[in-house]
């Protein structure tokens, strides 16, 4: 599906307008998972938190090797509380960080679709979502826009800016640790179809880096 360029974000003949370095940005969305592991780890988890530095790092070489090989001799059982502790985790830190993206969509989309007309249907609201909102957070439009007329709509950006930023190795593990990267940007757009009265799940994948797809499925409301 084509999209139009995006509308300007903001008057730049505004003398009351503020402005953000778009590197300050790009930096601030990379630290944003670190940092949310980090806050959850000394809030939600002290007690897991306990034996390592304030980097999240444990604070001996030795004591990762002695762990690794006793772990090699004793295996975890399937539900060990250290993997229901290590799921809690990376729960609440999704939670986190999705919360904090939901915000930020709402607060954008109060600032900059106010002097815009009014939206026809849920696909106008999706195509400023992949444009105008898009290109202020990331730069770039989405690249392809698919729907099945159904209330699902799927958002590939085939260079998302978050992931051409970091520098990371090849392979299904980079794939994984990815993942995290994608969850305050979930939230952005469920903010945004939030603020312009819409109820919808948002879900993202990373099958290739650096691409990321994200899967918006709108609720529809109860009668």
């Amino acid at each position: 599906m084509s999209l139009s360029p995006p509308m300007p974000p903001f008057n730049s003949t505004d003398p009351t307008a503020s402005f953000l370095s778009s590197s300050a940005l790009d930096f601030l969305l990379i630290e944003l998972v670190p940092l949310a592991q980090r806050v959850t780890s000394q809030r939600d988890f002290p007690s897991s938190s306990a034996t390592q530095n304030p980097d999240g790092v444990t604070s001996s070489s030795h004591h990762r090797k002695s762990d690794s090989a006793a772990a090699a001799h004793h295996p975890p059982a399937a539900d060990s509380p250290k993997r229901i502790d290590d799921e809690e985790h990376l729960d609440a830190v999704h939670l986190r960080l999705e919360s904090q993206g939901y915000r930020v969509g709402q607060g954008l989309v109060e600032r900059f679709s106010r002097d815009r007309p009014r939206f026809n249907d849920t696909l106008d609201v999706i195509k400023f979502l992949c444009k105008d909102l898009w290109s202020l957070v990331f730069g770039k439009n989405i690249d392809n826009l698919k729907t099945n007329h159904r209330g699902v709509y799927v958002l590939t950006d085939n260079a998302f800016r978050p992931f051409s930023r970091m520098s990371t190795e090849t392979g299904s593990q980079a794939v994984l640790r990815a993942q995290p990267f994608l969850w305050f940007p979930c939230g952005i757009i469920r903010g945004a179809l939030a603020a312009l009265g819409i109820n919808a799940t948002v879900q993202a994948e990373v099958n290739e880096l650096p691409a990321a797809i994200f899967q918006i499925k709108t609720i529809a409301a109860k009668p």
